[in-house]
Parts: structure tokens; C-alpha cells; sequence
């Protein structure tokens, strides 16, 4: 049986962790309803890491039932569709200032030149933030091109190629 770290280690996986720009967060609002968010993050290598203010809806919701699935995805066509997916539990740490992990994910989406004035801005935006760690229970990598598949898509193929 793979293992989340298992999953994780393939090249393609750490590509899609430390470059995708957006995860997509699933959690349970603080009136229990499902929800799901695009939202910038950062992977440090052994866990995702989301920041964001301490008055945010998701920050709450997620002190109450911090269960989460996540998705990273890429790919217009069905053959070059790709996905990271991953559930855990959220840790979540109050810190003063911005943490420098915000920073880091927000590189990722801006011109080197552009980092210093939004350093600024956030500096003057956050007095406080919530550091929002997710270590992976639980995860998939999917490459509909290269056959990996989920497990009924693969039983599927083999019986029609036993037909």
C-alpha cells in the first residue's frame, strides 16, 4: 500500500507543490456547510502552509473542525490533467506580523521587483496572522496522460482490456 509521502515524492507531485500558484482548501464552515476556496499557499517540503487574517471566516471555521481536503490541479484536457490531493488536519498558530511563508507563496505569482512593495503593504495590513499548517494524512497523485488513475478508473480499463 502507497503512503501519502509516497505519493508526494513523485517528481511531478513536488512540481505541482512548490509551483502551482493556488490550492484549492475544503473545510467546513462555522455553520457546517461545506466549502471550498482558491487560496495561495506555500509547500515548506513536509506540510502546506496557508496565512491569513485572524478575523477570516476560514480561520474560525477551521479552529472549530480543522479536518481539510486540498486540491492542486493543472491541465484544459481530460489526457493532460493532473492532481495533487491531499486531507489532514489543520494546526493553526497566531504570530505577530506577516509571516515570512505568505511571503514566500506570494513570490511565486509576482515579478522579483514587485515582492519589496507588497512586504510593505502587508507590514502595514497585518498586525497579527494565522499560520494555517496542513501535514499531509492522507494523498493522491493523479496523471490521467501517463495512466495514473484513480483505483475504479484502473479496474475499469483492466476488465475492458480482459474483454
Amino acid at each position: 500500500m502507497t503512503t501519502a509521502a509516497d505519493e508526494l515524492d513523485h517528481p511531478e507531485a513536488q512540481r505541482m507543490l512548490r509551483e502551482a500558484p493556488l490550492l484549492r482548501l475544503g473545510y467546513n464552515g462555522a455553520d457546517g456547510t461545506p466549502r471550498v476556496i482558491p487560496i495561495g499557499y506555500l509547500w515548506n517540503g513536509r506540510a502546506l502552509v496557508i496565512c491569513t487574517a485572524t478575523t477570516s471566516p476560514k480561520a474560525r471555521a477551521l479552529a472549530q473542525r480543522p479536518q481539510v481536503a486540498v486540491s492542486i490541479d493543472e491541465g484544459s484536457t481530460p489526457m493532460d490533467s493532473k492532481a495533487v490531493l491531499i486531507r489532514g488536519t489543520a494546526l493553526l498558530e497566531t504570530v505577530d506580523g506577516v509571516p515570512e511563508e505568505y511571503i514566500d507563496g506570494a513570490r511565486k505569482v509576482m515579478a522579483p521587483e514587485q515582492v519589496p512593495a507588497f512586504e510593505a503593504a502587508c507590514a502595514q495590513l497585518y498586525e497579527q496572522m494565522v499560520r494555517i499548517t496542513i501535514t499531509p494524512a492522507w494523498a493522491k497523485f493523479f496523471d490521467f496522460g501517463a495512466g495514473r488513475l484513480p483505483g475504479f478508473l484502473e479496474q475499469m480499463a483492466h476488465e475492458a482490456q480482459q474483454r
